[in-house]
């Protein structure tokens, strides 16, 4: 019977040379054929890359849809848009993107009424705007400003100093650093970063290990940087250093990883002589320090508080039974998420069901009022210092565009300070929020976004997304790729998993290590309501993730194949037994777990690992799998692998496609023309895969 699919015509995929490599792992021998394709530069490789990619951008080029979801796409993107500003010094920064720029410029000004003047523009960096501007810093007197440059999308970046009032750079070069901020000194002589030893080998593969701290003094090279803190003793600690906002304290933040316990270590700066000690030093808990008075430290902490709770801690007196409650653990399931203080006070943003409150303190624990937001959303920032007399956050969710707030503490009053303008009128749709019970009944929220009045009759396309990793919330955001996927008639559909920071460390704990499997529950019940609330059918029914949202959709695709019309799985991390071989990868233990040293963890991942759940002979979703050649998070060789060990795999006529960007990496910085081409071909691939019609009008 011949095959009704749409690519019914089996794409001619490359011939992948299988090899021989196996690893023995508790007596269980695991065969890794395509472990070549981990060499990202040998020349088979190489070719095998550019055959994908033929095959992938003729396939997406014939897809008559596609230039009019392109063109769509850039309209919807050509629209101002502003990050919180801040003030440094006499000045206030903030970013601003005109639309199509293919970074954010970075602009000053000393009123907010004044024209702002190009502080720094990225764009003029690189050619093709993969240049991008990561971290910045400024001195407390605003002269200087610290920023951090990477190149096509990788983790490794370069610290400049600029100064501010004449936009000149100083000779100052700092490299090879990864993971870290800069923070200035008092007197602006010099900042605090963490770097790594120049890799031996390749940049973008090799392990990065033993992070130390440094102080770059002002005006003088790299070489004459002063190494402050080290654990050679301690290869997989990482730290943060951070001078506090009365320039007395150093604070030296040190991880493990992606484990959310932490250490934190102290510094007098005030004398020179002063050894760096143990300050909480259990790695028990989540400890960040949002400031201090003297010896005394605010402290935001989930020890014996899984939601947290904001605790003074004396530096004389550090043990638990001395500390007082200022902002105690809230009831029910609102998680304290941030403070900082602001205006001589607490200003906290709470996560209630995966949207945000703004709540303000007194520095003793008062009660004070909360700040009005305009919707159910979500909330970035609040910017501000402790003598400032206002603050900014920015606010939106999946219709309400990102808008910027300026919040006047003297007449406790939020006013726009910038709000953009777009060609997309969100008054047509809704989000609504709904529960639905995961397998073993725990109640999963998901936020719905569609067309007001749409028909539940089943033929709704649906694009689904989810992460579920790493205490990470997926919280409401506008996207112009989601409202384009609204305006060719689909649901958008997140989903808030288990292993995401949504409701505190119990909800994080219950989807990682022996647990990641309820993960995977979440999602494919979130389908499997959609589906039951006849919201949409299998055969219209999409799948997104990326990182961990990739492994999500790789697990999930391999698990419940029959369930899914079609999969996005975008850097995923697909090969559970190799994630920690690579870059930063060992990193993630913290929810993967350690299968080539623990038997336990050994069972649980191949129990899930995409790369290892796929079955020879099997009917498999439209795959898309998206990743990039300059991707040092998530080294693309677990996509490289996967594809060739799905397309091997493919029983049915669905096509099996990777698309391997160029001079990209993780995501981060990534131009805006790239980010326009990928997700016009992904919403292509979607429109021929789920047989989707362009609603009449579209894009007019």
């Amino acid at each position: 019977m011949p095959s009704t699919h749409p690519s019914a015509e089996k794409p001619d995929y490359p011939v992948a040379r299988k090899g021989t490599p196996a690893d023995t792992f508790f007596g269980v021998e695991v065969a890794d054929p395509y472990r070549w394709l981990e060499d990202s530069d040998s020349a088979e490789t190489r070719a095998w890359i550019d055959a994908e990619n033929t095959i992938t951008f003729d396939y997406l080029s014939r897809i008559p849809e596609r230039a009019a979801i392109k063109a769509r796409l850039t309209t919807l993107w050509d629209y101002e848009r502003f990050d919180t500003p801040s003030r440094e010094g006499h000045w206030y920064i903030f970013a601003r993107n005109s639309g199509l720029q293919p970074q954010a410029v970075i602009y000053k000004t000393t009123s907010l009424s004044a024209a702002p003047e190009v502080l720094i523009d990225p764009n003029t960096l690189s050619k093709d705007g993969t240049v991008a501007l990561g971290a910045i810093s400024f001195t407390d007197d605003g002269r200087y400003m610290a920023y951090s440059l990477a190149a096509s999308g990788s983790d490794w970046i370069e610290w400049r100093v600029r100064e501010v009032a004449t936009g000149e750079d100083l000779p100052d070069l700092v490299k090879w650093s990864k993971f870290s901020g800069a923070s200035w000194r008092e007197d602006g002589s010099g900042f605090f970063y963490s770097r790594y030893d120049e890799p031996k080998g390749e940049a973008l593969q090799a392990l990065n290990k033993n992070q130390k701290v440094f102080f770059h003094t002002l005006g003088t090279t790299q070489d004459d940087d002063a190494l402050v803190y080290e654990r050679p003793d301690k290869p997989d600690w990482g730290f943060v250093a951070e001078v506090t906002d009365d320039g007395r304290f150093l604070l030296i933040t040190q991880t493990e990883g992606t484990d959310n316990r932490n250490r934190v270590f102290v510094r007098d700066l005030g004398r020179p002589a002063s050894a760096i000690q143990p300050f909480l030093d259990a790695f028990d808990a989540s400890y960040s320090v949002v400031g201090n008075d003297g010896e005394t430290f605010y402290v935001l902490t989930n020890k014996n508080a899984p939601r947290f709770r904001l605790v003074a801690i004396t530096r004389q007196h550090p043990a638990e039974d001395a500390w007082k409650t200022l902002v105690p653990e809230a009831p029910g399931q609102a998680v304290l998420e941030h403070a900082v203080i602001v205006d001589h006070r607490f200003v906290t943003r709470w996560m209630i069901d995966a949207h945000h409150t703004l709540r303000l303190y007194g520095l003793d624990g008062h009660a004070g009022a909360e700040v009005a937001l305009p919707a159910l959303g979500a909330v970035a920032g609040p910017t501000g210092r402790r003598s400032h007399k206002e603050m900014f956050y920015s606010f939106g969710s999946f219709l309400y565009p990102t808008t910027v707030y300026r919040y006047d503490f003297a007449t406790a009053k939020s006013e726009v300070f910038r709000e953009p303008a777009l060609a997309f009128d969100p008054r047509g749709y809704e989000t609504v929020q709904v529960f639905y019970p995961s397998k073993d009944g725990t109640r999963i929220p998901m936020f719905l976004t569609c067309k007001k009045g749409l028909r539940r009759n089943g033929a709704n396309p649906t694009l689904l997304y989810g992460y579920g990793g790493f205490n990470i919330p997926v919280m409401p955001a506008f996207s112009p790729a989601a409202a384009g996927w609204l305006e060719l008639g689909g649901i958008y559909a997140v989903v808030n998993l288990r292993g995401g920071g949504e409701y505190g460390q119990a909800w994080y704990d219950a989807g990682r290590l022996q647990h990641k499997q309820n993960v995977f529950d979440d999602f494919i019940a979130a389908a499997e309501y959609l589906i039951r609330e006849k919201c949409t059918s299998t055969p219209k029914l999409a799948i997104q993730g990326a990182s961990n949202g990739g492994l999500l959709v790789g697990a999930c695709l391999t698990q419940r194949p029959d369930l899914f019309g079609a999969a996005l799985p975008s850097v995923g991390v697909m090969d559970m037994l190799r994630f920690d071989k690579f870059t930063i990868g060992w990193a993630w233990r913290s929810d993967y777990g350690e299968p080539d040293k623990n038997k336990a963890d050994f069972d649980t991942v191949m129990a899930y690992s995409p790369l290892h759940t796929i079955e020879p002979g099997t009917t498999y979703p439209a795959t898309l799998v998206t990743t990039a050649d300059h991707d040092d998070r998530v080294v693309p060789a677990h996509s490289f692998k996967f594809t060739a060990t799905l397309q091997a795999a493919q029983a049915g006529p669905a096509p099996i496609l990777i698309r391997i960007e160029t001079k990209a990496g993780h995501g981060a910085g990534k131009p805006t023309e790239k980010i326009i081409e990928e997700r016009a071909d992904m919403f292509g691939f979607l429109v021929r895969e789920l047989r989707m019609t362009l609603p009449a009008g579209f894009g007019k």
